[in-house]
């Protein structure tokens, strides 16, 4: 088995004239959320192998304080993780099918419709996922990232 593990940024600053989508900032609160998120997986074992993250600056600021809770590992930067949608996501995702545990972070609504794809084979009844939730997915090995392939085993938020 391998794990997916599935982050959506914590709470941005909201818009603001004259500043781009990608260049909001987390708020305080967010980055109290992006905080508790990384004691949350590294107090449950689930420090991952290879992270690839959103370049919005939102996603990077929620990856820095994640990671300064569980430890650094290899990062990317990947820019089609933005506005992605499941079908985008689940291309980038099998380009690191040797990664045993795998964490994307990213945006919704991508990664709550992701959630719902590869859990329950549908993305047309999606849940949600809050600001700096998590999810964890369970892969069989050698499988494809199919609908429904993959077991949803936790789901986490602040």
């Amino acid at each position: 088995m391998r794990e997916l593990i599935l982050l959506r940024h914590a709470h941005a600053e909201a818009a603001a004239d004259g500043l781009a989508d990608m260049d909001r900032p987390l708020s305080a609160v967010g980055q109290a959320e992006a905080e508790a998120a990384g004691r949350w997986l590294r107090d449950n074992h689930l420090l991952p192998d290879r992270v690839i993250c959103s370049p919005a600056r939102r996603t990077r600021e929620t990856l820095e304080a994640v990671l300064a809770q569980t430890g650094y590992v290899e990062q990317r930067l990947e820019p089609r993780i933005y506005e992605a949608m499941p079908g985008s996501l689940v291309s980038l995702i099998e380009q690191h099918a040797e990664v045993q545990r795998l964490l994307l972070v990213g945006h919704n609504p991508g990664l709550e419709q992701l959630v719902a794809l590869l859990n329950s084979g549908s993305s047309s009844e999606y849940r949600g996922m809050p600001p700096a939730g998590i999810a964890v997915l369970s892969l069989p090995a050698q499988a494809a990232l199919e609908p429904g392939v993959a077991t949803l085993t936790s789901f986490w938020w602040p």
